[in-house]
């Protein structure tokens, strides 16, 4: 069944993703030890259950955008509208309910400055009681990584062989200027990231060689990472919660640093703001959320006040409505 939780071998496949979202089934069996129709069979039917989704996603800040958290308060009545005008948009991801469902979260990214970052777009009937932008300054855990990784189903010599040929991404601070072929691209790889090259070059009408170069130089520059989006409550991690830290300064890169280790963190990144370090964790139900704050978290003394917000219900996951990520 869709709840039931995932097998040794499929945390294994799953895992293998993390590593690398492209390799080759025939790989991934040879490092597992099972056949290359197993892994196959087993991916097919985790991604047609609706639990697992792989995405090629685009990273704003390599096309010289700013990424942000924003967070609306708004009365309940209007919450539902606001958050589906949100979702309709391109430009956001994870769109949560919080706070008694008073309360939105969305990633969002915009060139800079930002012109009034959402507000144009909201509901003319939607009570907004109070907005705040945060400019997400550095990731310190999230993106291509995720909770699974920390899991340890595949040992880390299974983890080496599984890893791309070319270290991804190069290191950069230029802004990549894209092209009509990357973006048809990078379009069709957010609807599958596991995309053949064939299917790929014979929508493009380009070479596979094209293709393939094309998705290689998109990886080496940080543009495109892929997104294993899994359907958290069959990892047994059914609760999301939402952190927001305050710490000194000169405390920031080790506490962001230490987060990331934990394994209940799922995103962590230093923000702009009141707040100055954000993270996202994920526990199998509420007493997860206490041990979590008083025991690992307090182990922090860095750590000068916490926010905790429980997620109700996921809008919008990373690639859309409708994904793993998402409530359904």
């Amino acid at each position: 069944m869709k709840s039931d939780q995932f097998d040794e071998i499929d945390l294994q496949i799953l895992h293998a993703l993390h590593v690398d979202a492209r390799v080759p089934f025939s790989r991934v069996a040879s490092v597992i030890g099972v056949s290359d129709q197993t892994v196959a069979r087993r991916y097919a039917r985790m991604q047609t259950s609706g639990s697992l989704g792989v995405w090629g996603l685009v990273d704003p800040a390599r096309l010289g955008q700013v990424e942000w958290l924003v967070r609306i308060r708004c009365t309940p009545d209007s919450a539902g509208a606001v958050a589906s005008a949100l979702a309709r948009r391109a430009d956001t991801s994870w769109i949560s309910r919080t706070a008694g469902g008073s309360e939105l979260v969305c990633r969002t990214w915009a060139p800079t400055p930002a012109d009034e970052l959402l507000l144009k777009t909201l509901p003319r009937s939607a009570r907004i009681l109070d907005l705040s932008a945060h400019c997400l300054l550095h990731v310190f855990f999230g993106r291509a990584d995720g909770v699974l990784t920390k899991l340890d189903a595949l040992s880390p010599e299974q983890a080496a062989r599984l890893k791309p040929l070319t270290p991804f991404p190069a290191e950069s601070t230029d802004p990549v200027r894209l092209d009509d072929v990357d973006r048809r691209i990078l379009s069709l790889l957010k609807d599958d990231g596991r995309a053949p090259i064939g299917q790929l070059a014979d929508v493009t009408g380009m070479s596979r060689s094209t293709v393939q170069r094309r998705i290689t130089e998109l990886r080496e520059s940080g543009v495109l990472y892929f997104d294993i989006d899994i359907e958290r409550a069959r990892l047994g991690r059914q609760i999301r919660t939402l952190l927001w830290l305050t710490v000194a300064p000169e405390h920031l890169v080790s506490t962001g640093t230490a987060l990331a280790d934990h394994p209940e963190v799922a995103f962590a990144a230093a923000i702009s703001g009141a707040s100055n370090l954000y993270a996202s964790i994920t526990t199998a139900g509420i007493p997860g959320v206490y041990t979590y704050l008083t025991t690992t978290l307090s182990q922090i003394p860095a750590v000068q006040s916490i926010e905790s917000t429980l997620v109700l219900h996921t809008v919008k996951g990373p690639a859309g409505l409708g994904s793993p990520g998402s409530d359904h």
